[in-house]
């Protein structure tokens, strides 16, 4: 009998999975031209040839990047079930993720979360992380790109945690094919969502995708619809000058949405539940959430030789959000009644409007293979937020029977919206990436990025001294890395990278107020990090290790003394092990996996306790867990029946700065069946949380967002 714990033998088969003989036999090899998924031949697995422009703009591969770069591809978003963009993410090694409706992907990684880990779309950033990387349904998305740790010399202020880039589906040369899926499951949730792809005469290409979701979702009350839909035509105007014209919409409506489960008094540091609230909703009965989000991109391509190439992105976003929620919910003393309050009314309404200049250039250096780029950014990001908010207790209900009651109810609450303030922000910046082959095996890739910043705001509400009519602020950051990689044998190599970042003050300065900006410039963080990626066992396997320590200097905190004003001091710091693999152990057997380790604690950090400064030296950040790791099975058991298993392992966070509530870690798993039907008709039946585990995906003080009971879906997927 196995006397193993179920997590320790969870992770002795990761560990073996990941750490196989790394420098063994020789190689897979792959091919140079790496496609998007709908062309590409599967081969599952880590592919450490394929390209990616987030880890570097120079077009690297993964194995020639030094740093941590992960791409979750089509095929794995496809084979995971992941059916939208924050079930992605949970393919990243390391990464931590979760969507409470009044937040985005609200991310832990590397020990840093919030606007510490940069969300972009398409290599754009919007500087309002927190709100504007809501996860959306996954249908219009290609893959996902994540590079871990301090980022800033890529995608400008922000990104000490990392990056993640999210990347649309474009249109592919040479081939004409249709898709569609339709997919139904519990709680009333289904999918229908297309996709087309054909060319228009000799020199364009067009293609367009959108699906449409809807479902009961797994609380009380709640009703959940959504549509996204992506158009993009790409025109050869010339042999040396191609354009992109790439239009999204999305649309999102979430009635009656969960936004937590309290927590019951008296348990002690573990944070616990009353079983029986799982699936109840605490939220007032016609409680909303509502976005509309726009895209235009504009991508051109001019190469004037082999050697020589232009390519110019300009774009505009805009999006309307709507909140209308009674969102705070805590137990009374003896644990008989749940007291509800934080009212909240708002309208947040966004643009962007930015330009990306870049030339690319190969060119010998002292006769050594370089290339290198230069390049200009410019954003114009406007945000206006309305909000009508009452904090106050609204009343107490009995959580086995009560009336859920109208927003309108709630005392001191009237429709319409106000001006609050308007937030600008522009930025310029200037970027510069080189990458050379010093030697047949040794190569340096450096980059640097010079920013300037300028927020302007306006305040439409009551001015005083802390929130007077106008402020402005300009700020100024450079941010750099240098990266080498030694090829130890033509299928392995190690690497070391030193990066640094920029952090706005307040976090976002898209949504910043005087008192979170005033008399301190942008936090600063630093990364160290060691490697090595490798195949193994002739081709058939592949891993990677990454060693990170990382330091955040000058966080933004309360003033003990000054109520409503910030301060720049402290320093936060992590260090960490992050292993990935994968290992074709038989032509049917496929293992693959990742496992991370994070120690990530307050270096000097005082919080404001009932008026007097509390120092949180040596504690760890909220929402942040030790070990995170996956597991993923995958038998082909003839050429028609694939079956699959996973499991997720996620520790123990804390829910406050004092790591005095602790959330308990947990193990969720799945498992999936799928047949196909034809050559290119697949039907897949899945079962999520086998066990119907109960656990937190996120915590704060009094309440805990859960994640989703067991589910089972049926999916058909087809080309044609």
């Amino acid at each position: 009998m196995n006397h193993l714990p179920a997590r320790r033998r969870y992770a002795a088969l990761l560990c073996a999975t990941l750490c196989s003989p790394a420098l063994a036999e020789e190689a897979l090899v792959l091919p140079d031209q790496v496609v998007s998924a709908d062309e590409a031949p599967l081969s599952p697995g880590l592919e450490l040839d394929r390209l990616s422009s987030t880890g570097s703009r120079l077009g690297l591969d993964l194995r020639s990047t030094p740093a941590s770069v992960s791409v979750v591809t089509r095929e794995q978003i496809e084979r995971r079930g992941a059916r939208t963009t924050g079930e992605m993410l949970d393919i990243v090694p390391g990464l931590n993720a979760s969507a409470p409706p009044g937040m985005g992907n609200a991310v832990s990684w590397r020990g840093f979360g919030g606007g510490q880990v940069s969300q972009l779309f398409n290599g754009i950033g919007l500087h309002y992380d927190s709100i504007t990387a809501r996860p959306v349904d996954g249908w219009i998305y290609d893959r996902v790109e994540a590079i871990g740790g301090a980022s800033g010399f890529l995608n400008g202020a922000g990104a000490v945690g990392g990056s993640l880039n999210y990347i649309s589906k474009q249109p592919l040369r040479g081939h004409d094919f249709n898709q569609a899926r339709l997919r139904q499951g519990s709680d009333h949730s289904g999918e229908t969502a297309l996709g087309f792809n054909h060319g228009l005469g000799e020199n364009h290409v067009a293609r367009l995708d959108f699906s449409h979701s809807q479902g009961r979702g797994y609380a009380d009350r709640e009703r959940r619809e959504a549509f996204t839909s992506a158009f993009s035509l790409l025109s050869d105007i010339s042999a040396q000058f191609s354009h992109t014209l790439a239009l999204e919409y999305q649309e999102e409506r979430v009635d009656n949405p969960y936004w937590g489960t309290p927590v019951l008094n008296g348990t002690g540091r573990p944070m616990k539940i009353d079983r029986r609230d799982r699936l109840r909703n605490f939220n007032v009965d016609d409680s909303l959430y509502q976005q509309r989000v726009q895209w235009l991109r504009s991508l051109s391509e001019y190469r004037f030789d082999e050697a020589t190439e232009l390519r110019n992105t300009l774009y505009r976003y805009q999006a309307t959000r709507q909140f209308q929620n009674l969102e705070n919910y805590r137990y009374n003393a003896d644990n008989s009644a749940v007291i509800r309050s934080g009212a909240l009314l708002q309208r947040h309404e966004q643009q962007v409007i930015g330009n990306r200049f870049e030339l690319h250039r190969e060119q010998p250096l002292f006769d050594l293979d370089s290339r290198w780029l230069l390049g200009l950014d410019y954003s114009h990001n406007v945000q206006m937020r309305l909000p009508r908010s009452l904090p106050g207790v609204v009343d107490q209900v009995d959580p086995g029977d009560f009336d859920p009651g109208s927003f309108w109810d709630i005392p001191g609450m009237q429709r319409g919206f106000h001006k609050d303030r308007r937030n600008q922000v522009d930025t310029r910046g200037l970027f510069f990436e080189h990458h050379l082959q010093l030697t047949e095996r040794l190569s340096l890739l450096t980059g640097l990025r010079h920013e300037r910043i300028e927020l302007q705001v306006d305040n439409y509400r009551a001015v005083s001294t802390s929130n007077p009519a106008y402020f402005s602020r300009d700020y100024a950051a450079s941010t750099g890395r240098a990266g080498l990689v030694y090829q130890l044998t033509p299928h392995a190599n190690v690497y070391v990278q030193y990066s640094t970042a920029a952090d706005p003050p307040a976090g976002m300065l898209a949504t910043a107020t005087l008192g979170q900006v005033e008399d301190f410039d942008l936090t600063r963080g630093r990364q160290l990090e060691v490697g090595a990626k490798f195949d193994f066992l002739q081709g058939r396997g592949a891993g990677t290790v990454a060693l990170y320590q990382i330091e955040r200097k000058n966080l933004a905190t309360a003033d003990p003394l000054n109520p409503g004003q910030s301060l720049a001091v402290g320093q936060q710091s992590s260090r960490g092990l992050e292993l990935a693999g994968s290992l074709r152990v038989t032509p049917q057997w496929l293992v693959e996996g990742n496992l991370a380790y994070t120690e990530a604690w307050y270096d000097d950090f005082s919080e404001r306790v009932d008026g007097v400064s509390v120092s949180r030296k040596g504690h760890t950040p909220g929402n942040t867990p030790r070990q995170v790791a996956n597991l993923w099975l995958t038998w082909d058991l003839d050429p028609a029946w694939q079956l699959g298993f996973d499991g997720r392992h996620v520790a123990q966070v804390y829910a406050d700065a004092a790591n005095e509530r602790r959330v308990p870690g947990y193990q969720v798993f799945g498992a999936f069946a799928g047949y196909r039907l034809s050559a290119d008709t697949r039907l897949t039946a899945r079962l999520r949380n086998l066990t119907d585990a109960i656990y937190a995906e996120r915590a704060n003080g009094t309440q805990l967002y859960l994640g989703a009971p067991r589910s089972v879906e049926l999916a058909l997927d087809t080309r044609f």
